[in-house]
């Protein structure tokens, strides 16, 4: 059964309903859906209103919009490994060297799908079973406060509970996690190519589903329901 985050998200005052990420065999039950238009680039942050409208954006190997998300959410690689570091480094200035770059290439983690339906948008219930992650569109206030939430289980020789790795925007929302069997969670929408198409105080918490568990079940001897949370809403209430 799906978490309910309906306490975190009126605590946090998140304007934006968290986001799902479904790899799933049937689409049906995540209608409306929206669809890149065939044979034209798109980025898949460009459905953001979309998803706030309550529609599920639907990427398969045959449809993804842009080769970035076909390749590390479907397995589609559109170019050649020379191909893409030449992009990366000189197109796109990522990394100060060739083989800085080729290195990045060839450690970077994709997703193998199990089915061909790769499913961004509002959170379904009822494929719950089909989920992979969580992501919450969040302002550095609440960006903060998921950072403790998601230490909050963990003690000091953990592995870590959160990264900010290096990645596209569709890469930090599924294959940056290596177990998704495990708490973790990464901050995105780092990417400049994409953060065109969120409001400009926005960044991505993305969780797997054992952390927006572990989140959605923060109590109230939590530091949510503390002074310092009370103290920082009430100065933003005053600014």
């Amino acid at each position: 059964m799906q978490p309910d985050p309906a306490t975190l998200i009126e605590i946090l005052g998140l304007r934006t309903p968290p986001m799902g990420c479904y790899d799933a065999p049937d689409v049906t039950p995540f209608e409306p859906l929206v669809r890149p238009e065939p044979g034209r680039w798109s980025c898949m942050f460009a459905f953001h209103a979309d998803w706030l409208r309550g529609r599920t954006l639907l990427l398969t190997k045959d449809n993804h919009g842009c080769g970035g998300a076909g390749s590390c959410l479907l397995g589609v690689e559109a170019r050649s490994r020379e191909q893409m570091i030449t992009f990366l480094l000189e197109d796109e200035g990522l990394k100060r060297s060739r083989e800085i770059m080729s290195r990045w290439v060839e450690k970077r983690r994709t997703y193998r799908p199990q089915f061909d339906n790769q499913l961004i948008g509002p959170l379904r219930p009822d494929q719950y079973e089909y989920l992979k992650t969580v992501t919450f569109y969040v302002n550095p206030d609440q960006l903060a406060a998921f950072i403790v939430g998601a230490h909050y289980d963990s003690g000091p020789d953990d592995p870590p509970s959160v990264v900010a790795p290096f990645g596209s925007g569709c890469s930090l929302l599924l294959p940056v996690f290596e177990d998704l069997s495990l708490p973790r969670a990464a901050i995105g929408a780092t990417d400049a190519a994409m953060r065109k198409h969120l409001p400009p105080d926005t960044l991505a918490f993305t969780v797997t589903k054992p952390m927006f568990r572990q989140l959605c079940e923060l109590d109230e001897r939590s530091f949510l329901y503390k002074s310092f949370w009370r103290d920082l809403k009430k100065a933003r209430a005053q600014a």
